[in-house]
């Protein structure tokens, strides 16, 4: 499958957490958290229907969103640089993004958000497959929140991890025009 395939229904995504009906280890409250995992599962492809450009090129889709925990994969094919490797940059990519989108969820309407810092530490390389991001909020506040996000390869071995810091600016978002009085 390509970037340029898919915009998936809310029902193509499979929950990366959890799952159908069942407790989650024993836990007494295992219906609330079906019930969270399906709102961040609708959201999710909410947010992959309004994709960006980038995202719908490098075949970035979300599985999972809400403010706190963001989960979403990339395939390798197409995101690689000359030599075979997936390209550093697609991560950094896929890890704003994650950040980006998270950030927006809270942040209050007519705001723009936008990523101030970001790194990345690559820790391995892969070469095929897909890699699967894992963004959690470190912190949210009123105009600055941080994301943790934590990339790993189909073993489950950590490929990248990343931190970004995303701005909240109120008012209307940047590049609108409203007509001023005359």
């Amino acid at each position: 499958m390509t970037a340029a395939d898919a915009v998936p229904a809310a029902d193509d995504i499979a929950p990366s957490r959890g799952g159908g009906g069942v407790d989650h280890g024993g836990r007494e409250d295992g219906g609330r958290e079906d019930a969270a995992d399906t709102a961040a599962i609708r959201l999710a492809a909410q947010v992959n229907a309004a994709r960006g450009e980038i995202e719908q090129r490098m075949g970035i889709l979300l599985t999972e969103a809400s403010p706190e925990r963001l989960v979403a994969t990339m395939p390798v094919e197409g995101n690689r640089q000359p030599y075979g490797l997936l390209h550093g940059g697609a991560s950094v990519v896929l890890a704003e993004t994650l950040g980006s989108v998270g950030a927006t969820l809270d942040a209050p309407p007519g705001s723009t958000v936008v990523g101030i810092e970001i790194n990345a530490s690559h820790h391995r390389s892969t070469t095929s497959g897909a890699v699967t991001a894992v963004a959690t909020r470190i912190r949210g506040g009123r105009t600055l929140v941080t994301y943790d996000i934590r990339i790993t390869d189909d073993a489950g071995r950590v490929t990248c991890t990343s931190r970004l810091t995303c701005m909240i600016r109120g008012g209307r978002p940047t590049g609108s025009r409203e007509s001023e009085p005359s």
